[in-house]
């Protein structure tokens, strides 16, 4: 029986829309945690009651001279954010919105150095008002906006969106930070993109509210027809049909004004099935290539803008060799329609893999190594092999030979060796969010793709840790893993704590390395000198010519 008449059978729709548990699990204790995470799928209906809210502090605060907002957070409550201020951007004459969901002390000193305390106002968010990123981030943020303005005001330029009675909300009323939004506790982080995590940053750079919740709105009426006709189980229904013909590697090519949507749509997919041994693989493509070099356990969704005319003509030549599941949008504010598409298609696709859509069971363990790892309760696999400076470490699964390997090229070379057919290669790096670094991994990237027709993802750490880190070790034991971090210099110190900017950010990193080599992951990790465009784009290089 094909996904479309599963769902059609199992009245999942309806069931999805009455918020009944039992669709995903059969253990009356199982569906307590899932009733409390079913609050998502009215958002928009519900939205537009918090808009004169919004708008009245947006006006306030350009009143008050905002120049900049500043949003510190992780995962769900800075991807819904970071897509909307890249796709539309701020209004003329509204603030610009730094999306911060990185601990490089390097980052962070370069944005500090570019910003204007009195024209800056900081949101802290964090769902569980616990997450060690953006508490940390806030300290650093509010220690130098005291050192530019008196307490009380500084107090003014700081907002909180969190649950209700989070340790955040009880930090605000202690540090006497503006306000707090709480968004509603029965919404998931992935899921809260029509929120105030993402309605609030959203308001504050004058994206039209209205405009954008009116299309999600109309989705999500959508989403309530009838099987056959439903946006979301069509869409549902074509990810496990693919899935379940080996097509797990879901590719998803945008038109490049849309390119953000794609680590939205990445944590959402991996986070929310990659889990009980199995997963969807989500693979980002920057810019889309030719059909023939992908293998054949690819599916391919696209978003494209209606006049994207190239992108067209991509998804026909594609067709015939791939399953291609295509998407239009009329410009940037069918984000809004498509946050809610996606939702309500990957909660039912959650549902036909036999998956828990809502939590994320093995998250919490790279955040425990990292804790353990700052007070110095764990130990970090230590390098085998110094290549000018570049430490390189075999850990889990991926067994050092041996003899040491000769060269950097040739330590790679046994890394992605490992790769078999079906498996996927994952380059992490803790490194600045800098195309100029960025981009010659990339770059490697698509050339081994190439090479090798093995799916290539590129993640930026700590962000993915909050995102496709959930499928690394809950998923299905096909990724290969190639960690990268860098021994800069810079850091800042975060008031309150022992350790600075530079220590948590490698924690961040040795801490998922800890944990993917206790899941028995195939990890090599490569330790460069520093962060330098030179040193970079050299591993960079040294990737690309391992397949050549």
């Amino acid at each position: 029986m094909d996904a479309l008449n599963r769902l059609t059978q199992a009245e999942a729709v309806r069931r999805l829309a009455d918020r009944d548990a039992s669709l995903f699990t059969d253990s009356i204790d199982g569906r307590i945690p899932i009733m409390q995470r079913l609050g998502w799928t009215d958002l928009a209906k519900k939205a537009p009651g918090r808009f004169v809210l919004l708008a009245n502090l947006a006006r306030a605060i350009v009143e008050e001279g905002a120049t900049d907002v500043v949003l510190l957070g992780m995962g769900g409550s800075s991807l819904a954010p970071l897509v909307l201020a890249r796709s539309i951007g701020s209004a003329p004459g509204m603030p610009r919105l730094h999306v911060l969901d990185t601990t490089s002390p390097i980052v962070v000193a370069r944005l500090l150095e570019s910003l204007d305390a009195a024209g800056t106002f900081v949101v802290v968010s964090s769902k569980s008002g616990t997450t060690i990123e953006p508490l940390s981030l806030y300290a650093i943020f509010r220690g130098w906006l005291e050192e530019a303005l008196p307490r009380p005001v500084a107090g003014r330029h700081c907002f909180v969106i969190t649950d209700p009675g989070t340790p955040l909300e009880k930090l605000r009323q202690r540090d006497l930070m503006r306000l707090t939004l709480n968004a509603p506790p029965t919404v998931g982080g992935r899921f809260s993109a029509l929120s105030m995590f993402g309605l609030a940053p959203a308001a504050l750079i004058g994206i039209d509210l209205e405009a954008l919740v009116s299309r999600a709105a109309a989705m999500e009426a959508a989403c309530q027809l009838p099987t056959a006709e439903n946006p979301a189980a069509l869409l549902a229904a074509w990810l496990t049909d693919a899935y379940e013909n080996g097509r797990d590697k879901l590719t998803i090519v945008t038109s490049s004004t849309l390119a953000a949507f794609g680590l939205w749509a990445e944590q959402l997919v991996a986070e929310s099935l990659g889990k009980d041994g199995r997963g969807i693989v989500p693979v980002i493509e920057s810019e889309p290539r030719t059909p023939v070099a992908y293998g054949d356990d690819r599916a391919v969704a696209v978003l494209r803008l209606e006049d994207d005319d190239a992108l067209a003509s991509w998804s026909r030549d594609a067709t015939p060799a791939y399953p291609v599941f295509e998407l239009t949008a009329r410009d940037a504010y069918d984000l809004g329609a498509e946050f809610v598409r996606w939702e309500h298609a990957i909660a039912l696709t959650g549902f036909l893999l036999g998956v828990n859509p809502f939590n994320e069971p093995n998250v919490a363990e790279a955040k425990t190594a990292t804790a353990t790892i700052l007070t110095g309760g764990t130990s970090v696999p230590p390098a085998t092999a110094d290549f000018d400076g570049s430490w390189v470490t075999f850990a889990g699964a991926l067994r050092a030979e041996a003899s040491p390997p000769v060269s950097r090229t040739n330590a790679l070379r046994s890394l992605l060796g490992a790769a078999n057919e079906g498996d996927y290669i994952a380059v992490l790096a803790y490194l600045p969010d800098d195309e100029a670094l960025l981009g010659p991994l990339r770059r490697a990237a698509k050339s081994v793709e190439d090479a090798t027709g093995r799916a290539v993802c590129v993640e930026l750490g700590p962000r993915y840790l909050h995102s496709t880190g959930q499928l690394h070790k809950g998923g299905p034991n096909s990724g290969v893993f190639l960690l990268i971090t860098a021994r800069d210099r810079t850091d800042l110190e975060i008031p309150g704590e022992r350790f600075g900017l530079a220590a948590l950010h490698r924690a961040q990193a040795e801490g998922d390395l800890v944990t993917l080599a206790a899941h028995d992951r195939r990890v090599m990790r490569v330790d460069l000198p520093s962060s330098e465009h030179g040193v970079v784009s050299a591993l960079a290089e040294d990737i690309a010519n391992v397949t050549r």
